[in-house]
């Protein structure tokens, strides 16, 4: 009965592609071999996780998360701060793609949701990109890689639900993700800017210089300021109280969430209409990606008690996998798997599998976290199922065909492949930051 566990993954697969929703598929197949395995004892089993998830403290801030972003939508606060960015970026070479990378990274840093970051940036940058002649091409990838910077910009609503099942705290996944996703931002910045410069008729630049009335430099600041100081405001309600230890991952973003809606109060967005679209908008994501944690949970445990752990182990020492061969294979499945499943999915079912052999081979499950975080990015963006360009589909206007999309994030993947391999080879960029921080070796 060892090997059971490992029929569960075949299994889980099938139902996927035979179009069942990925949590009543790891629920059913948890079902099942629970069953085979411990027979009518599983019910025990899988009840026992419904209370794990359910009293789990850092899961509470997902749902605040989410209406946070929710929020941040629906109170103009976005519209304003890609105004002023553009301000500062319209003559430069590709500057609406710049002020979309940087939106999205500001964004993504208040809110913490990758889909929510593409759909704000792009229902902003696209109108203006194309009215302003800039390639399809250009426009898919630049939405489709800042959008995706949600993943690697704390706070990440996938390290929320990675952090407790790697048992590492929250805060320094924060830390570590920090520098590669401010990288990650750069070399996007700076591909958009030589590839405009190179080819200009991928960019229009002439139109962008002469819209407008001209501004002086203080007028120019003080909309910047104005436009920045919420979202700045935000941030540091959120991230800043997590990374100096003032509050919890929870408590954070119970302030940011309540920030938020303030925000929104005082800019006069505030009405009925809004407040239950954001609080249904809100439950409807909540219950969506808790029901994947149970179910993912569920999987983990049937599979431990099935001996899929030692099956696996005993795979990789047939075929002499050991050490950072193994990590590389774990790596590759999850890049495979971003293809098929979404980001919470992939966190279930490979972290469960992959820490206890990052931990047996002595490898640093704070660097190991930080490779896995960028990996499962680049699948975020990687054709032919990638989320991002479902996302990008459903605010793209038809002259932005599939085939642009696929075409578009090419240069994006080749950067984020880029930014995995300065990690592994510079492991201080994802440990450094919270030696510096926390104070520990």
């Amino acid at each position: 009965m060892m090997d059971l566990g490992l029929w569960m993954f075949p299994a889980l697969f099938l139902l996927i592609i035979l179009g069942f929703p990925i949590a009543f598929s790891m629920m059913s197949v948890a079902l099942v071999f629970g069953y085979l395995r411990f027979d009518d004892a599983v019910v025990f089993q899988l009840v026992s996780k419904v209370y794990d998830v359910s009293g789990n403290y850092v899961l509470g801030a997902i749902p605040l998360f989410i209406f946070m972003g929710a929020m941040l939508e629906r109170s103009g606060i976005a519209e304003r701060l890609f105004d002023a960015i553009h301000l500062w970026t319209r003559r430069i070479p590709g500057g609406l793609g710049v002020g979309a990378v940087v939106m999205a990274t500001i964004f993504a840093a208040a809110s913490g949701v990758a889909g929510a970051t593409e759909i704000v940036v792009g229902m902003l940058a696209i109108p203006p990109m194309v009215k302003h002649a800039y390639d399809n091409r250009l426009i898919a990838g630049t939405i489709c890689a800042g959008g995706s910077l949600g993943t690697m910009i704390p706070p990440s609503i996938t390290v929320l639900v990675l952090a407790p099942i790697a048992n590492l705290p929250v805060g320094d996944l924060f830390a570590g993700i920090m520098l590669p996703g401010i990288l990650m931002s750069g070399m996007f910045i700076l591909y958009i800017i030589v590839n405009s410069w190179v080819g200009p008729n991928r960019a229009s630049r002439r139109l962008i210089q002469d819209e407008g009335p001209a501004l002086s430099v203080f007028a120019i600041l003080s909309m910047t300021v104005l436009a920045l100081l919420p979202p700045a405001a935000l941030i540091f309600m959120v991230l800043g109280t997590i990374l100096m230890g003032w509050a919890t991952p929870t408590e954070a973003a119970a302030c940011g969430a309540f920030g938020s809606f303030l925000l929104a109060l005082m800019h006069g967005q505030i009405t009925w209409k809004v407040m239950v679209s954001s609080l249904y908008s809100t439950l409807k994501i909540t219950a969506m990606i808790m029901l994947i944690i149970l179910a993912g949970n569920m999987f983990a445990g049937v599979f431990y008690a099935s001996g899929g752990m030692h099956a696996i182990q005993g795979v990789l020492d047939q075929y002499g996998l050991a050490g950072w061969p193994a990590i590389v294979a774990i790596l590759v499945l999850t890049f495979l798997g971003g293809f098929i499943l979404d980001l919470i999915s992939v966190v279930l079912l490979v972290i469960p599998v992959a820490m206890p052999l990052v931990k047996l081979y002595g490898i640093d499950p704070q660097w190991f976290c930080i490779l896995f975080l960028v990996t499962l990015q680049t699948a975020y963006i990687t054709p032919p199922m990638a989320p991002s360009i479902f996302y990008m589909r459903a605010i793209a206007p038809p002259s932005i065909t599939l085939m642009d999309m696929y075409r578009g994030v090419i240069p994006f993947i080749v950067l984020e492949l880029m930014v995995l391999a300065m990690v592994v080879v510079f492991p201080q960029l994802a440990t450094w930051l919270p030696q510096v921080i926390y104070g520990y070796k």
